[in-house]
């Protein structure tokens, strides 16, 4: 039985629900450097940086999502 080595456990597999700046920039079609304001300001999807490296848990950046979600304004004259 082998025992796990350090390049084994940075595996793609290791890093299954998370996303790197990069590709959540692609995915929202903002800057990697908006991203990064946003975590300066804390307003954007939270984050961990792992070295230079900055990952988003897929599902932090869908709660996120969520959460920004605009009330439906009420139809004119319309009853509640």
């Amino acid at each position: 039985m082998q025992s796990q080595t350090e390049s084994d456990l940075a595996s793609p597999a290791v890093l299954s629900g998370w996303i790197t700046r990069k590709d959540l920039a692609q995915a929202l079609r903002v800057t990697v450097d908006t991203l990064g304001r946003w975590e300066a300001r804390r307003v954007g999807p939270p984050c961990v940086r792992a070295g230079r490296m900055v990952l988003y848990r897929r599902r932090a950046v869908q709660d996120w999502l969520a959460a920004q979600e605009m009330p439906r304004a009420k139809a004119a004259g319309g009853r509640t």
